[in-house]
């Protein structure tokens, strides 16, 4: 009555949902809860639809959670209400509540998922509708009024397919659970698994708002397969009913996702789709619903359905398919869901299982290999176990003689080979390992061995070549008496190889053949078995077994191959080296042939050594994009930690390597030695940006890693992929030459980030480098090869401030990474990650910028933490970093270490290559500096620690061989493109002089005397003049001597010593060094340059200033020094006005106003009496007691300078036939002009040819009646013409006869045969030194050739253009040129002798002439010894010759 138009018009203006909501407002406390249901009871009586009244339940729940006054029990309040109205709409209608509850729910929720048949999932909006309901309906399920079973059998009949969250949903708001849909759907086999397909596939769309159907879905495939493994797998609650339909389920899946793996996974989709179920094998998902135990049946069940999964391939398949199924070349796919599989098992539980199945079951052969791939790679330990195992195998094998076992045996094996060295033992190595002795299985009976050649006989026709090559050139063991039975194989297994077209003479002999890659040329593997076998011979002085057994059992490939790369012609070394002594070995051992041998011996006389190298072709595809993302995929693994995929990825970057660098040099073991060309540029373009590209990205890994951990809290990823790079020798090389580049030239261009990252870098390297090739560079900066890290520190220069600093920092950060790093390690191992060759790079900086700050020493000791962040932190400074690093206590262990000394050479070396406008110091600070590090540093310090021990004579050693060897290198790679002017050889000049000074003050003047001259001794001893190369390295250390001597003191070039209590001067030495050296390097030649000669007359003069009776000592000694070394004495004479001032106030000045010595007056006065008889005075004669040889040397230097008319005037008046004096002075002069003469040949820009021949002719003319002037063209002079042959160098010596023959032929008919023939001995000497001649044209070592003959006369004819010379002096010039070619010279000079041997008398040779003369014409000259046999020997001529 009254209610029903307040109902009316409630029903109209408000809905249940406002009502309750407005009631909430009104009355925010539920007092009277039973007026309040029977009001609700009397509205939804007036409320017939139910559908709607659970949508207005609904709505009502999801505004009550919006309000901020909540009453408690409103969910409460709503089911009961609900349930009554269901009960009473069921009364009505006569049916059980139970079905009208079920029917109401489900024209809900079709209302809710009716439009979204194209999702796999529902949306936001509708999944909060669903939820809401499935919380009304377990309301209703306590209220007792709805059937879950029903439910279901209801929802069946009306969904032909359900979807997978509808069933996680109505299973987590346990209104039906998956247990009774399992057991009551008979269709739940097939639409679980399409449903699980269809999800796994689904991607929600990228909208901000689906972000929560992504973790949905993850959800629900987690919580499926969680029930699904517990009621497959659980033994405590195990219902067969229920669990084979899950198992099934299951297994479905899982075929299906191999299914995929075979199919290559061509679609995105199909990957993303596997990929999402693999993500379902994860214990950390179905864990927590699933016990251990059944998780880990799970997994077992799984592993052992992939390793059986179709088991199509046959053994044969497996050996022949195997090298295809690497753990590069697998399904990723198929590696992660081992990886899965196996996380909760270890690694001999995993290899139990899989030899199980193996025993059990018929297997997939790619899937057994793969999993077994996947477990070497991921584990370390694997390796270890596989061993064990196949250990096992083989013994079981020959035990039972099964064949199972031992086919088990060897594909294990090979695939663990196939994986690369640093994962397994290759398979050659693991066969000889295994068979190669006598204790192997296969030896103990006949049977066994027998079973084992059959085994391996049957695999013939299926084996790849690379296996029959390691059966056949590493057999297994077999006695003398079964020896046939190998023999039947190999035959067998060559008989296929040539089938393969494979060649077994052609492999190398150190070369894996086991391995799968790309294949090197013979060509290219015979000159790597000869490095490796060089290696060896070098390492153990003896001929390895390898390269014996090959000249007996490979003796094809041992001469064509092996020996022809060994044999390649090149420039021999003066000094043998490794490969020399390794042929001489090969030879003494007769295994090269003679012929072989005695071409390559002439070949290397005429070619220069050439350098091999390996061309090969460009792959296809370009790999650098590849490698590039391969790489940042390592990088993001190791940011993430997973360390187990680090390995695998490390496996697919050195296999994207091997493309870019094909002759991975997985073929060899131990050291090598690589040569690295430091001034030629990378080979190919992609070298060079596969080198930058890795480098880059591990400069920017460890900046990443750094900003996390310090370096003792890293995983081994940087050591891991170090020890990848360094096994690909050709990858290897070109970082090397971009670090050294870098290094050298682009400093300027790296980043602190850069700087940092190359800093780990070589860390690293230095941390791989036991068993690691050793560096050649080319040029050689360094002997001998040197380690990786060696080599690339020699780039590091500090010649300028900038250089210095980047030297600091890289240095720097390299010592602190290695300190922080060998923190992680033991003890014994940490002094691996300290490059010694950076730690003293380090000091040469760093002693320049902070030896005279106090403070750097007294610097406070900061913690370790610290000392990391003073690296990466970008607010700190080089100058902080420093600091930190000093003050460090595992630094200053470094200082006890001799690896780490730095020695004084090595500080000289750098010291001297500093440029000084460009130094980190002024010029004070450092002489201050260089002051220090001298007398302070190393002269104190023990010689074992690099130092001089307190001995002022190493510091002047050390220092002199500094400054030598610096000027002698200058054309090296470290200061090419430098003046010697601007680098620091000046102040270590200054240094030396101070350390001589102070031997002085000490009194140790002998002894620096007496050093001086040892080392110059010491030095040109060790540069044999066997050649011309060797006689321009000794001209240069000389110049380099006389450099530096020139700026020491005069005195210490002269010894005082005492005898008898009387101080005596010491010239012996000097001597001895000028006559040995010194006459070696003059240029001009016979003659010490003036500064030289006016240096060691005054250190003379010096010297006997500090004797008792100094005017004494001068004379005694300078007598002494007339006769002994004549070079001094033809110099002073020589450059007397120039030196006498000098001299003559210094003796004034060290003897209070006399007048110089008796025997330097007679110097003067012999150049007085020269000058005096060129101008015409011939009454004088020359001063009493004056030498032949000065006189002549006084002659010679007033006529140089003279007309030749005076000259010849002169000779007129000294008539040598009457005076023997002047007979013997001509005698020299003579000499001395002929020296002249060769000097004009040699250095025709220097001397005037015309002038000193018409000198040699007015020379000869007067001494042409005498014989004595034919004893300075014989090479065993003695007697008192002896000084001719210590004043000039040998190479004048044996020019000797040529320039007798070149004077001879420019004389006139009268003068060579009327006079010469009447001089006694002038045959003798002439045929001698024809031959001479001779063969000096035979050998090339003429001084004058028709090139240069060609080459003057051309540039005197462009001096015509620009000088105005006459016509007829270029003439003359053309003419002279002519007769001097030396055929025509030759040639005269035969007419000459030819008709010298005719008109001679009988006795004109002696018969032990004549024999000798003979003998030496017949090797040369044969129209000659035939003129002196008919001539001197008649009886000798056969009468059948008398027609001649």
């Amino acid at each position: 009555m009254s209610l029903n138009p307040t109902f009316d018009s409630v029903s109209q203006k408000r809905s249940l949902s406002s009502l309750l909501a407005g009631r909430v407002v009104k009355r925010p406390k539920a007092e009277d809860g039973e007026q309040l249901h029977d009001a609700a009871i009397q509205l939804l009586g007036r409320q017939p639809n139910l559908c709607s009244l659970l949508r207005e339940a609904g709505e009502n729940q999801k505004e009550e959670q919006s309000q901020t006054v909540m009453i408690a029990d409103l969910p409460v309040i709503t089911g009961k209400v609900l349930a009554n109205e269901l009960r009473r709409e069921a009364a009505r209608l006569d049916v059980s509540a139970a079905a009208l509850s079920v029917k109401t729910v489900l024209e809900r929720m079709s209302e809710i998922i009716k439009d979204e048949k194209r999702r796999e999932m529902l949306t936001p909006a509708q999944r909060v509708q669903l939820c809401v309901l499935l919380e009304s309906c377990r309301e209703l399920l306590c209220q007792g009024v709805l059937c879950p079973k029903l439910l279901w059998q209801e929802f069946r009949r009306e969904q032909r397919l359900p979807k997978l969250e509808l069933v996680y949903h109505l299973h987590s708001y346990n209104i039906i659970s998956m247990k009774l849909i399992m057991e009551s759907d008979e269709d739940f086999r097939e639409w679980s698994v399409s449903q699980l397909k269809s999800l796994c596939g689904w991607t929600p769309p990228q909208e901000e708002e689906e972000e929560e159907t992504k973790h949905t879905q993850h959800r629900v495939l987690s919580t499926v397969v969680g029930v699904l493994v517990g009621a497959a797998f659980d033994t405590e609650d195990f219902d067969l009913m229920t669990s084979l339909p899950c198992c099934s389920v299951l297994d479905n899946m899982l075929y299906w996702l191999l299914d995929q793996m075979e199919d290559d996974l061509t679609s995105h989709y199909t990957e993303a789709q596997a990929k999402r179920w693999i993500q379902m094998y994860d214990a950390s998902l179905c864990g927590a619903s699933v016990s251990p135990e059944a998780l880990q049946h799970f997994f077992t069940h799984c592993l052992t359905q992939t390793l059986t999964y179709k088991p199509r391939l046959t053994v044969s398949d497996a050996v022949s398919l195997q090298s295809k199924w690497t753990f590069c070349n697998s399904s990723h796919l198929l590696t992660a869901l081992y990886r899965k599989l196996a996380v909760s098992f270890s690694v001999e539980q995993l290899l139990c299982h899989m030899h199980k199945v193996l025993e059990t079951h018929e297997v997939n052969w790619k899937h057994v290999l793969c999993f077994c791939s996947t477990l070497l790679v991921y584990y370390h330990s694997a390796q270890s176990s596989l061993r064990e195992l196949l250990s096992r195998l083989l013994n079981a094998a020959f035990a039972g003689y099964d064949l199972e076992n031992m086919i088990t045996a060897f594909l294990l094996a090979r695939q663990g080979g196939l994986e690369g060295p640093a994962i397994f033992p290759s398979y050659s190595d693991w066969f000889k390992m295994t068979f190669g002795g006598s204790s192997g299985c296969h030896t103990s009976t006949k049977k066994s061995l027998v079973f084992l050649l059959k085994f391996l006989s049957d695999l013939v026709p299926f084996e790849p070549p690379q296996y029959l090559k390691v059966h056949i050139l590493h057999p297994p063991y077999v006695s003398i008496k079964h020896r046939a039975l190998l023999m039947e194989y190999v035959s067998l297994a060559k008989t296929r190889l040539s089938d393969l077209k494979e060649s077994v003479e052609d492999m190398g002999l150190y070369e894996d053949v086991s391995a799968v890659g790309t294949s090197v040329q013979p060509q290219c593997q015979a000159a790597q078995d000869v490095e490796k076998a060089v290696s060896l011979f070098k390492s153990t002085g003896r001929l390895s077994a390898t390269v014996m057994e090959a000249s007996i059992f490979r003796r094809p490939y041992f001469l064509t191959r092996f020996l022809t790369a060994l044999l390649k012609p090149r420039m021999l070394p003066l000094k043998a080296d490794a490969r020399m002594s390794f042929i001489e070995a090969l030879k003494k051992a007769d295994k090269i042939p003679a012929a072989q041998y005695s071409s390559y011996v002439e070949s290397c006389q005429k070619q220069r050594q050439q350098t091999w190298t390996t061309v090969c072709s460009d792959p296809s595809d370009d790999p650098l994009e590849v490698l590039q993302v391969q790489l940042q995929e390592f990088t993001q693994l190791v940011l993430d930690g997973h360390s187990e995929e680090m390995s695998a990825q490390l496996s697919r970057i050195s296999h994207t390597i091997g493309v870019s660098f094909p002759n991975n040099p997985r073929e060899q073991a131990g050291q090598t030695v690589i040569r690295l060309q430091v001034d030629s540029p990378l080979s190919t373009q992609l070298h060079v940006k596969v080198s930058n590209l890795i480098l880059r990205h591990f400069c920017q890994c460890i900046l990443d890693t750094s900003q996390v951990n310090s370096p003792n809290r890293q995983s081994l990823w940087a050591s891991s992929l170090v020890s990848t790079l360094l096994s690909n020798t050709q990858l290897l090389s070109s970082i090397l030459h971009r670090l050294w580049d870098l290094f050298h030239n682009q400093t300027s261009l790296l980043s602190p980030s850069h700087v940092l990252g190359l800093a780990a870098l070589m860390v690293h390297l230095q941390a791989s480098m036991p068993h690691r090739p050793l560096i050649q560079l080319v040029p050689p900066i360094h002997p001998e090869p040197v380690t990786v890290v060696e080599a690339v520190s020699s780039a590091l220069v500090c010649r300028t401030r900038c250089e210095m600093m980047f030297c600091l920092k890289l240095c720097s950060a390299a010592v602190c990474y290695g300190i922080c790093r060998g923190d992680s390690v033991p003890e014994h191992q940490q002094q691996d990650y300290i490059p010694c060759s950076l730690y003293k790079k380090r000091l040469l900086p760093e002693a320049r910028t902070t030896t005279a700050d106090p403070s750097f020493s007294d610097h406070q000791v900061e913690p370790w933490s610290h000392l990391w962040s003073s690296i990466t932190s970008t607010d700190s400074t080089w100058r902080r970093m420093a600091l930190m690093l000093w003050t460090h206590t595992s630094f200053q262990k470094l200082k006890g270490r001799p690896q780490c000394q730095l020695l004084f050479t090595e500080w000289l070396d750098n010291e001297l290559r500093v440029q000084r406008s460009e130094d980190a110091l002024s010029d004070f600070e450092r002489q201050e500096y260089q002051q220090w590090a001298c007398t302070e540093l190393y002269l104190t310090r023990p010689e074992e620690q690099g130092g001089c021990g307190g001995d002022l004579r190493n510091l002047c050693s050390h220092l002199l061989n500094a400054i030598m060897d610096h000027h002698l290198s200058e054309h090296s790679v470290e200061t090419r493109g430098q003046t010697e002017g601007g680098m620091c050889q000046p102040d270590v000049l200054s240094r030396l002089q101070e350390a001589v000074y102070e031997m002085e003050v000490c009194g140790l003047s002998a002894d620096l005397c007496d050093f001086l001259f040892e080392m110059i001794s010491q030095r040109c001893s060790s540069t044999a003049a066997s050649s011309i190369g060797s006689e321009l390295s000794l001209q240069h250390i000389l110049h380099t001597w006389n450099s530096v001597m020139l700026s020491l003191p005069a005195v210490v070039l002269f010894k005082v010593k005492t005898e008898i209590e009387k101080m005596t001067l010491d010239c012996d030495k000097m001597i001895q060094h000028v006559n040995q050296h010194q006459r070696m390097a003059c240029h001009p030649v016979g003659l010490l340059s003036c500064h030289m000669t006016t240096h060691l007359l005054k250190g003379f003069l010096y010297a006997a200033a500090r004797c008792d009776h100094p005017a004494e000592e001068v004379n005694k000694a300078w007598t002494c020094i007339s006769v002994s070394c004549p070079l001094l004495l033809v110099s002073t004479a020589h450059w007397w006005q120039y030196a006498s001032p000098v001299l003559s106030s210094m003796w004034c000045r060290l003897r209070a106003g006399e007048s110089l010595p008796e025997q330097l007056q007679l110097i003067a006065d012999c150049q007085r009496w020269a000058c005096s008889l060129e101008e015409g005075h011939q009454l004088q004669t020359p001063p009493a007691g004056a030498a032949a040889l000065l006189l002549a040397a006084c002659l010679r230097g007033v006529w140089r300078s003279r007309t030749e008319q005076s000259f010849s005037r002169t000779l007129k008046s000294l008539q040598p036939e009457r005076d023997a004096k002047h007979k013997e002075m001509l005698v020299f002069l003579l000499f001395l002009c002929v020296n002249d003469y060769l000097s004009s040949l040699l250095y025709p820009q220097v001397t005037s040819q015309e002038k000193v021949m018409h000198l040699c002719t007015e020379l000869l003319k007067a001494l042409l009646d005498s014989a004595d002037w034919l004893h300075i063209f014989n090479s065993d002079v003695c007697g008192v013409y002896k000084p001719v042959s210590m004043v000039t160098p040998d190479q004048f010596t044996r020019l000797m006869p040529w320039a007798f023959c070149s004077l001879l032929s420019e004389q006139c008919v009268q003068l060579q045969q009327q006079r010469a023939l009447r001089c006694a001995g002038f045959l003798h000497t002439a045929v001698s030194c024809y031959i001479d001649a001779l063969q000096l044209f035979l050998d090339g070592q003429t001084p004058l050739t028709s090139a240069r003959s060609e080459k003057q006369v051309n540039m005197l004819c462009i001096g015509r253009e620009f000088l105005s010379v006459a016509d007829e002096t270029l003439n003359h010039t053309q003419k002279l040129c002519h007769q001097t070619e030396p055929s025509h010279m030759l040639g005269r000079t035969k007419e000459f002798i030819l008709r010298v041997i005719s008109q001679s008398s009988s006795t004109a040779l002696s018969s032990s002439q004549f024999r000798q003369l003979e003998s030496r014409c017949t090797d040369v000259d044969l129209e000659v010894a035939a003129a002196l046999s008919v001539h001197f020997d008649p009886p000798s001529l056969s009468p059948e010759m008398d027609f001649l």
